[in-house]
């Protein structure tokens, strides 16, 4: 596989929970009251902000990495092994509170209001930083 591609593989692999995670966060608020929106879009904002300063970092190391490796390389050479270990704890910690009777739809509505949303912007960040390769 062409180096160039490890992007668009990361841009998947970070993009497709992003559209699920957004998708059931706008679900959760539509069940929530009305008097409690404002304390959730708070909080929302909040997880937006803690996760664009995480993931912004994530996938600058990442796309660096990937700019690093040679033309010719594996699909697994797309994220460290320390970053294959971080996207099964999430997935592992998304399915676990799934599964877990008396989450709050509160929590659901903003947690995943705001890591949806990072998910997707850092999926068009691995787009956008393809074009690196180009100018390289």
């Amino acid at each position: 596989m062409k180096r160039k591609h490890l992007y668009i593989v990361a841009a998947v692999i970070w993009g497709i929970p992003g559209i699920i995670i957004t998708s059931k966060g706008i679900g959760a608020y539509t069940i929530q009251p009305a008097d409690n929106l404002w304390w959730l879009l708070f909080i929302t904002a909040a997880v937006l902000a803690g996760f664009f300063l995480m993931f912004r970092r994530i996938v600058n190391r990442y796309s660096d990495r990937i700019a690093s490796l040679p033309d010719k390389v594996r699909i697994w050479q797309t994220f460290p092994v320390r970053g294959w270990i971080l996207l099964v704890f999430m997935m592992g910690l998304g399915t676990a509170l799934k599964h877990i009777p008396g989450v709050p739809s509160a929590f659901t509505a903003s947690f995943y209001s705001g890591l949806g949303p990072m998910l997707l912007l850092s999926s068009g960040r691995f787009l956008h930083n393809s074009r690196r390769i180009v100018s390289l």
